[in-house]
């Protein structure tokens, strides 16, 4: 139950902060959406010990605004090859997925999804193959900094500071 009250908490104050808007008739919309949220992630059993959203404390932020960063240099490397297109040289890319539970695996494809130029298309157990428009994203990818974070990320999950 515990889990579930969290998963409300940190739903209704991401909605709070995002939504601005505070009329009553929007709040009871936000509540009815937290609700359904709940109860749906109750009814599918995706909430628990391994899917605890408040376990990740203070490095979730951390991890976003890492995010949000490598999207804001992806865009600017999308920008120059959209001005440059002989650049482009598109390609797929198999690189490892180091992670063992299937929340940083799907963190891990959809963080590279969200990247501009890289579309993850099938992530397997211990590979993912993704779509990339350049060597220079190519590379980025197969480096493994995006993994690495994932797993410091994960490592409050398997008790380490």
């Amino acid at each position: 139950m515990r889990y579930l009250i969290s998963l409300g908490i940190l739903l209704t104050v991401l909605w709070l902060s995002i939504s601005g808007v505070y009329k009553p008739q929007i709040l009871a919309l936000g509540v009815a959406s937290v609700l359904l949220v709940v109860w749906l992630s109750r009814r599918m059993d995706v909430v628990g010990v391994e899917h605890n959203p408040v376990l990740y404390s203070w490095r979730l932020p951390l991890y976003w605004a890492w995010l949000v960063g490598e999207i804001i240099k992806a865009n600017v490397n999308v920008v120059r090859l959209v001005w440059s297109p002989s650049k482009i040289s598109p390609r797929l890319v198999t690189v490892p997925v180091p992670h063992d539970n299937a929340v940083a695996k799907v963190t891990y494809a959809n963080s590279c999804t969200l990247t501009p130029g890289t579309v993850t298309l099938v992530l397997e157990h211990s590979e993912m193959t993704a779509h990339v428009l350049d060597a220079s994203s190519a590379q980025d990818l197969e480096s493994g900094r995006m993994a690495a974070k994932i797993s410091w990320l994960e490592s409050v999950r398997q008790g380490n500071p």
